[in-house]
């Protein structure tokens, strides 16, 4: 009979002196195990980090943007004082919009959780893919009009002013004659130069400097009969104004028919009286043009307790109450030139929109 074939125990490995029994471990595993004990650990937590921080930051950019939008349009269709037809249904409309922020939370959470055991890159992408698209849709003319209604439901009484008055200009640009807008444009080519040096100095928006002198001398430099000198039609002007103006000309006395000594007093001027307003962009032009007469515009507010450009106009008399009017209308038409190279038609298609994104110099909308 076939005696059954015995196994052969396998080769034993000896263990290396001093190992007591320990199975010998290979190169590449010491390399490998080398490797992993010399590798930094902050590594893995900077990516990491990184990560979570693009996540983040597209998913506030897209919240911010749509409450932004979603209350801009709900403020503007619910707007009124009655409880009913107003304010309820815009309550009930901000309590919605809680609910849901809540439900895309809990969702994106999940979608996180699922995401991060396939591909730990996808839920950052997706974050700033939205990021991305309301980032496109800001640069968009409706965007500036959901805008426009959110600062008027949060600046209340104030906002609500400034936008009456800015399109008041933007009814003072569609009245100007294109042609003698564009006189005007070509006309102040002579003098770009200086004014914006005068207005970086100053830290004045140039265009609404250019404004300035369109209203003030039409960029025809000259003398008046009402004693206003040069670009500006520089009259009296506050003894610090002068000193600054000379400080940043380096001259002893600044010559007012000097058209880059004129810009430079007209933008000392203007700042001074920013500064005495609280920068209030309107009340500083119209003290700009009233300079000292009659104790100057401060005084006249204190003696008639008035606060702002709305209240202040009816109490101006013979005062010419329209100047910052004119001088901002002047100074979107520069705005315009400079943006899009050519002075837009306000009432044709959609320019009225365009025209209010782009925004009045010194008194735009910032995003």
């Amino acid at each position: 009979m076939n005696k059954p074939v015995t196994q052969r125990n396998p080769t034993k490995i000896k263990p290396e002196p001093g190992t007591k029994g320990k199975p010998r471990t290979t190169r590449a595993q010491r390399q490998g195990s080398k490797k992993a004990i010399t590798s930094p650990p902050e590594k893995n937590f900077r990516r990491r980090l990184l990560l979570i921080c693009l996540e983040v930051s597209g998913l506030v950019i897209t919240a911010v943007s749509a409450i932004i939008v979603l209350l801009g349009y709900s403020a503007n269709r619910f707007s009124g004082t009655r409880f009913f037809t107003s304010l309820l249904p815009f309550a009930i409309g901000v309590l919605g919009l809680i609910l849901v922020a809540a439900v895309l939370l809990i969702g994106w959470w999940k979608l996180r959780k699922w995401s991060q055991g396939r591909a730990s890159l996808l839920s950052p992408i997706l974050s700033i893919s939205l990021a991305l698209v309301i980032g496109w849709f800001v640069m968009q003319d409706q965007f500036a009009q959901a805008f426009g209604h959110f600062r008027t439901l949060v600046g209340g009484k104030q906002e609500a002013g400034r936008v009456t008055i800015a399109h008041q200009v933007y009814a003072a640009y569609r009245r100007h004659d294109s042609a003698q807008l564009q006189k005007l444009v070509n006309r102040a080519e002579e003098y770009n130069k200086v004014i914006e040096e005068a207005a970086a100095i100053f830290d004045i928006d140039p265009n609404l400097l250019q404004g300035v002198a369109a209203t003030e001398s039409s960029f025809l430099p000259r003398d008046s009969k009402d004693g206003g000198h040069g670009l500006f039609q520089i009259t009296l002007v506050p003894k610090v104004v002068m000193e600054r103006a000379a400080t940043h000309l380096e001259v002893a006395k600044p010559s007012l028919l000097n058209p880059r000594h004129n810009a430079f007093i007209a933008a000392a001027t203007l700042k001074y009286y920013l500064e005495e307003m609280n920068n209030d962009l309107f009340l500083g032009l119209l003290a700009y043009n009233i300079g000292p007469a009659n104790g100057g515009l401060r005084f006249i507010m204190q003696q008639y307790g008035v606060t702002d450009f709305v209240t202040i106009q009816p109490y101006l008399q013979l005062l010419p109450r329209d100047y910052p009017i004119r001088v901002l209308s002047y100074s979107l038409a520069f705005r315009l030139w400079h943006k899009e190279g050519k002075l837009l038609a306000y009432e044709e298609g959609k320019n009225a929109i365009h025209i209010q994104r782009i925004g009045i110099p010194g008194l735009q909308t910032d995003f």
